[in-house]
């Protein structure tokens, strides 16, 4: 069907028309080629060529869709790593919020209690400073009062000394040895 409307329409055509002498002669030159183009078409088309030929624009339209799809395909693998990283970018950024609190946290409670500490360390250093106060303060008070005894004692001494008589003396050391004895029983 094709071929008749292919000759239809180059039996009609303009140059056909305008050569001279019989158009169906082997003297026209446009009808052998006419002729010759008619054989070359038949003879493609004998051989299969537009059979061929739209196997292969058949074969190339499968290729180009099956690398469409192939395409689509990555591009939705690739849509859903991009999701994927997208949620870890964020739980990373959700952790490390919660890090940073933590560690402000912790930061905040290390202070505190690094107060704590020094007044505990404060209140004992104090207390250990007041005790050797209290401590040099009454070893210079016991200091104080043994030179005092001691004072008292020699000026007594004295005293005894230059009012007592030998009598009195060895009376005093009767009475001293009977109390001596009387505690140590």
């Amino acid at each position: 069907m094709r071929m008749l409307t292919l000759a239809a329409a180059l039996l009609t055509a303009g140059p056909a028309l305008a050569a001279t002498g019989p158009f169906v002669s082997l003297w026209n030159t446009n009808f052998v080629v006419l002729i010759a183009f008619l054989i070359f078409v038949g003879a493609l088309v004998f051989l299969g060529v537009p059979r061929i030929l739209g196997n292969m624009l058949d074969k190339r339209a499968d290729g180009i869709r099956s690398e469409l799809d192939e395409a689509k395909a990555l591009r939705e693998e690739a849509q859903t790593v991009l999701a994927s990283y997208e949620r870890k970018q964020k739980e990373v950024e959700e952790q490390s919020a919660r890090i940073v609190e933590n560690a402000k946290e912790e930061a905040r409670a290390a202070g505190e209690q690094a107060k704590k500490d020094l007044e505990v360390s404060m209140q004992r250093r104090m207390a250990a400073a007041e005790d050797q106060i209290a401590s040099a303060q009454a070893k210079a008070v016991k200091e104080v009062r043994d030179q005092a005894v001691n004072v008292a004692v020699a000026a007594a001494r004295d005293v005894i000394a230059k009012k007592m008589t030998a009598t009195d003396a060895n009376k005093l050391i009767d009475e001293s040895i009977s109390t001596v004895e009387a505690k140590l029983h």
